[in-house]
């Protein structure tokens, strides 16, 4: 047994999660009265990501700021940039995709009683601030990621004049916190293998077929952004083939983001693959975590393709300009979109008052959304979340660059 699990660790992450996948169809067709015994490694699985990351996110913050030397070069600004145009372009390719392609639903009950969507704006903003100064207790037991990258970095700074015996103690915590992370992830391919079982079992695929051109106009766009919007931002920065670069970080990242349907869970995934490129840790142990925030392409491409599906079925006539500014509200919406399965389906209503839908009609559109979500939201995380450690590597490749040094993709 001890040699059969030495040589299954030698397989690669993502061979053995593929071979998950490959396991959960089977047994999916096969045994689906199985369901109960399976599905408890998914969701055993994503519940030790979503334990682990507040913790983990709280001590390296802590510690690469308490760490950190005046002078010390951390490219968080150009990282932030990055997200920021990011998700701006996604907006508006979704815009212009739902010009080209309209798409109109066919609207009825709503079936989303018990969620609140924010009314406008200011609130999604409001809300923002006041997840910054909330309890640190609080913040880590409900996955308040702005509070707590908040409080990590008040904490780092103030301890940036502690004893070094402090300063150690922080970075022992930091790295057994670290090493149980790593335990988690070897465990992908079992978690994803219920995840896959679930997912076939409990929804199926025949849900979405009325909804197929809608889905392709989703999926399309982030696609497109993915492959083609992303790689152009990429090479501009690093002025080398952005492709293996791109494509590693949908391998090694997207593929559990797709199945995990949470930036906030997968945040020990791309902090380990960040580590694997061998990025600066002082930068990926802020970016990564501020990125399962506020760098959200696949969110805005939901919010402006649903929203604009809505104003086709009423009928409301919108020229380009108005679209644009959709694509801006829905960047800056996105932002505020939370980091778990359906979050940013909650901020449709928002956008949809641009237009004076009414929120019932609203949320009938977000009740399309849940229902598209078996692919919608596992793509969007994907798009997400593979982009957080996309951009982290690119701000750094770019910097070294400039310096003159050799960049290997």
């Amino acid at each position: 047994m001890k040699n059969l699990l030495h040589k299954w660790n030698q397989i690669s992450l993502v061979t053995r999660i593929i071979i998950g996948i490959i396991v959960g169809v089977v047994l999916a067709l096969t045994v689906p009265e199985g369901a109960k015994l399976v599905t408890i490694f998914g969701a055993l699985f994503v519940g030790a990501l979503k334990a682990v990351a507040p913790v983990l996110v709280l001590f390296l913050v802590m510690y690469a700021i308490a760490q950190h030397r005046n002078g010390q070069q951390t490219n968080m600004k150009p990282i932030i940039g990055l997200y920021l145009i990011g998700t701006f372009l996604a907006g508006l390719v979704a815009v212009i995709a739902s010009f080209i392609f309209p798409v109109t639903l066919q609207l009825k009950e709503s079936g989303v009683e018990g969620f609140e969507p924010p009314g406008e704006l200011s609130e999604v903003l409001e809300k923002l601030l006041f997840n910054i100064v909330d309890n640190p207790i609080n913040a880590l037991m409900n996955a308040n990621y702005i509070g707590i990258l908040a409080w990590a970095i008040v904490l780092g700074i103030a301890l940036r004049h502690a004893p070094d015996t402090t300063k150690n103690m922080i970075g022992n915590f930091s790295d057994a916190i670290s090493t149980i992370v790593r335990w988690v992830i070897n465990l992908a391919p079992l978690g994803i293998m219920g995840l896959v079982f679930e997912a076939l079992v409990t929804n199926g695929l025949s849900a979405l077929l009325d909804y197929g051109k809608l889905l392709v106009v989703l999926l399309g766009c982030m696609f497109f952004i993915a492959l083609v919007v992303n790689p152009i931002i990429v090479f501009i920065n690093i002025r080398k083939n952005p492709y293996p670069l791109v494509l590693q970080c949908l391998r090694e990242s997207g593929i559990t983001a797709f199945f995990t349907r949470s930036s906030a869970a997968n945040i020990p995934v791309n902090m380990n693959l960040c580590k694997k490129l061998d990025l600066d840790k002082d930068t990926y142990s802020v970016s990564i975590p501020l990125g399962a925030t506020i760098n959200m392409a696949g969110a805005a491409v939901t919010i402006s393709v649903l929203t604009l599906a809505a104003v086709n079925t009423l009928g409301i006539e919108v020229d380009f300009g108005t679209a644009l500014i959709l694509s801006i509200v829905a960047a800056i919406s996105a932002c505020g979109a939370s980091g778990v399965a359906g979050g940013s389906l909650l901020l449709i209503p928002l956008a949809c008052s641009l237009f004076g839908i009414p929120n019932d009609v609203a949320m009938q559109v977000v009740a399309v959304g849940f229902i598209i979500g078996v692919l919608q939201d596992s793509c969007e995380t994907a798009l997400n979340s593979s982009s957080d450690v996309l951009f982290t590597a690119t701000a750094e490749y770019r910097r070294k660059r400039k310096e003159g040094k050799e960049i290997s993709l």
